[in-house]
């Protein structure tokens, strides 16, 4: 209010104050502006110009919808006002208005327009500014200022391109480079879409981009204006190929900013003319190189648009030769567009087989799964390659610097496959260097990768199955091979564990199905598989704290409070689904292993897995019975809360078992390979496995006991006891236990209060015993 009343004074050093004020202190919400639009009223008609100016400045600042409407008449009158900062500041306000309330753009068409004719910079300027302003908010004002105004701003134009030396406007030798870009811009949106009016600027546009000094940013400035409006106004050949020159020139540029903006302006540029583009393809390519990583990835990004059939093969091997150079930080981006380019362009299975192994031999650890995946279906298909590739990818190996886990697994793959070819160098092709393998070499590869200290479960799994594989094609090797596998029935990974235990029992007592077990794999269909993996993409998994959670399984799951989401789906910690054999086999045999039919009576949810036999039994051809629901014995999320009990130290341990319900009718699990199952010593109620200490803190222990009913082999009862291993009192324990389907592993989270003190330990549980 105090703003208010210094504004309503009479004196000019007040009404200075009240409205600097005025503008600091409120903005266009604040419904108190309303009192001072009658004040603005007077002010903008008051004798005193500087009063004017005041209160111009103020409204164009502050300015609300209904202030625009009310004052609108007073600020259009101004635009034709004797002094020439009362008009700069009239159109300056004017373009708030317009802004704030469009539908007044008509009241301004021809004040602005008249602005046009103006000597002064300063209010030409402007006028030019709001003439750009109305013809973006009214088709009427667009079409007014290319009929009436075009001629009149190219002359402008060229005058002030052509002017001499003026100190006033001067700016490293250019005469006021600001009003050159005001003028290119509003040029640009009258030529947009207007062929006749494009016709009319294209002389001035042309002096503009040859006569501009470049030496100086200023000038920089200019020009890059003028390649922008060049590009936007109405096609004219010659006239964008002098400006894509230009863009060429900004490569050349020492300033980081201008080659930026050159990379940006070319990405427009090459949907407009790709060929003129092409001409600057090797500064382009320079570009990836640069020290910058801003203009590193622009530049990437517009080689892959530049990329096509007929340069795609000097482009990328430009590109792997800096892969081999450049940045780790770098490497990811730039290995992802190179695999997108050879898969998009590749002219040939050789050609694309080659680069790949380039890559992978390069920057492997940088490569996505999918790309891999895709490469060993389109090595499938190529069987006239088989030889060439498994020799190739076996040099690579040898070869490498450093085990790049990617070109491992594919390497691993193709021996375990194709391994027979490699020792007997089928298939020579006359491009090939002479290589001599033996039985022992190629398994020698095989062993390193399972061996390796920074080879991760999947790697380690995909050589199990290799060994396996190559135990037939190599009888000599067979018990070496034997042997290697034989190293892995100790690890503490269960899913290593098992394939060891059951490929040794494979190795040992079934020679007769052996051979046939581990045939080649069949050609994989290119196009099925892109389909599947295009379908494959898993529900995302929403942590808000919405209706419900769309797991990957198709199971609504309701909201639960934090401590309750023990799967945490979304964690790195527990296997990938593709390291069991079910899935490798899914994966590059590319059939559908799911059962034919969902269980009655549940709708939308997925079946387990099948386990290892079932994919045995598939393809042996052997038919098989309903998958055995012991897979899924701890298949679904369990939290068990006990609100109010209470561990005492050293007192009688708590006690709890659950049970898991399956459908009627199961069959019993099938010992196909005689020794899948330990055979688990029976008791009068039913078999008896070993206690397990699930979990062990200084101050807490929990075991578990597992039984079987005689009768009922498909549920496993587990009884938790829990033990105080402190001499505190334990009260508000909760107790939370939740298994994923992915794999047989139990998450575990325990909350109580000791002392008055909260205390939560978590801990998990893989080493079940087998047979349940």
């Amino acid at each position: 209010m105090e703003c208010l009343k210094l504004i309503a004074s009479a004196e000019f050093p007040e009404k200075r104050i009240g409205y600097l004020g005025l503008m600091l202190l409120l903005d266009e919400r604040q419904e108190v502006l309303m009192l001072v639009t009658n004040s603005l009223k007077q002010d903008l008609n008051h004798a005193n110009q500087y009063i004017v100016g005041l209160a111009l400045c103020a409204l164009g600042n502050i300015c609300s919808a209904e202030m625009a409407r009310d004052l609108a008449p007073e600020v259009e009158r101004l635009l034709q006002f004797r002094d020439p900062n009362t008009r700069k500041k009239a159109a300056l306000c004017a373009i708030r208005i317009i802004k704030k309330v469009p539908d007044l753009a008509e009241n301004f068409i021809n004040p602005a327009a008249a602005l046009l004719k103006e000597k002064h910079h300063g209010v030409l300027i402007t006028g030019v500014q709001l003439c750009t302003d109305l013809c973006k908010v009214s088709a009427e004002a667009l079409e007014y200022c290319r009929k009436k105004c075009t001629g009149g701003l190219v002359r402008t134009l060229k005058d002030v391109a052509n002017s001499p030396y003026a100190p006033e406007y001067d700016i490293a030798g250019i005469t006021d480079p600001f009003l050159h870009i005001r003028l290119l811009r509003l040029l640009h949106v009258l030529g947009q879409g207007d062929a006749d009016v494009s016709d009319l600027m294209n002389d001035i546009l042309a002096q503009v981009a040859t006569k501009t000094e470049t030496n100086k940013n200023a000038g920089n400035a200019i020009l890059y204006e003028c390649v922008e409006t060049i590009m936007s106004i109405e096609d004219n050949g010659g006239l964008r190929v002098l400006a894509i020159n230009i863009l060429g020139r900004f490569l050349s540029n020492r300033d980081n900013n201008i080659r930026y903006v050159a990379l940006n302006m070319l990405m427009k540029a090459i949907t407009v003319d790709t060929q003129a583009v092409q001409r600057h393809r090797a500064t382009i390519v320079e570009c990836v190189k640069d020290s910058d990583a801003s203009i590193r990835k622009r530049a990437l990004e517009l080689v892959y648009l530049l990329v096509n059939e007929s340069n795609v093969k000097p482009l990328t091997k430009e590109l792997i030769e800096y892969l081999e150079r450049s940045d780790q930080e770098f490497k990811g981006d730039l290995t992802a567009k190179i695999c997108s380019i050879i898969a998009k362009f590749s002219p040939e299975k050789i050609w694309y087989i080659d680069q790949m192994l380039k890559v992978l031999s390069e920057a492997g650890n940088f490569v996505k799964d999918e790309v891999w995946h895709a490469l060993i279906v389109v090595i499938s298909n190529a069987s006239d390659l088989h030889g060439y590739t498994v020799r190739a990818l076996y040099r690579a190996f040898q070869t490498s610097a450093e085990q790049q886990e990617t070109l491992v697994r594919v390497a691993v793959w193709c021996i375990g496959e194709y391994g027979d070819l490699l020792v007997k160098n089928v298939g020579v092709l006359d491009i090939e260097d002479p290589i001599t393998v033996t039985e022992s070499d190629a398994v020698d590869v095989v062993e390193v990768a399972i061996k390796h200290h920074t080879s991760d479960l999947t790697t380690k799994a995909m050589s199990l199955i290799a060994l396996l594989k190559l135990s037939s094609r190599f009888p000599s090797s067979s018990e070496r091979i034997q042997d290697i596998i034989i190293q892995n029935r100790g690890s503490l990974v269960l899913e290593l564990q098992q394939r060891s235990i059951e490929f040794n029992s494979v190795i040992e007592k079934h020679h007769n199905i052996r051979s046939a077990l581990v045939e080649r794999m069949p050609v994989l269909d290119e196009a099925t598989f892109i389909g599947r993996r295009a379908g494959s993409t898993p529900a995302t998994v929403s942590t808000s704290n919405g209706p419900s959670l769309n797991l990957p399984n198709g199971v609504t799951k309701p909201p639960a409070a934090p401590l309750v989401d023990l799967l945490d789906l979304s964690s790195d910690d527990a296997p990938a689904p593709s390291s069991s054999g079910a899935d490798f086999l899914q994966d590059l045999l590319g059939v559908d292993l799911s059962p034919a039919s969902k269980q009655p009576g549940i709708s939308g949810t997925n079946q387990a897995p099948r386990t290892g036999t079932d994919v045995l039994l598939d393809l042996l051809s052997i038919e098989t019975p309903p998958a055995s629901p012991i897979t899924d014995i701890l298949s679904s999320s369990q939290v068990y809360k006990s609100p109010h009990a209470s561990l005492e130290g050293l007192s009688s341990p708590s006690a709890l078992s659950t049970r898991a319900a399956t459908p009627a009718g199961a069959a019993p699990m099938m010992d196909l390979l005689d020794g899948f199952v330990p055979n688990s010593p029976i008791s009068d109620n039913g078999p008896v496995y070993p206690s397990i200490v699930a979990f062990e803190s200084s101050s807490l222990r929990i075991m578990f006991n597992f039984s079987k009913a005689r009768g009922n082999p498909q549920t496993t009862s587990i009884q938790a006891t829990f033990t105080n291993l402190s001499p505190n009192v334990y009260t508000d324990f909760i107790f939370q236990a939740a298994v994923p389907k992915k794999s047989l592993v139990m998450r575990m989270r325990i909350a109580y209060k000791s002392n008055d003190e909260d205390i939560l330990e978590e801990g998990q549980v893989s080493n079940f015993p087998r047979g349940l």
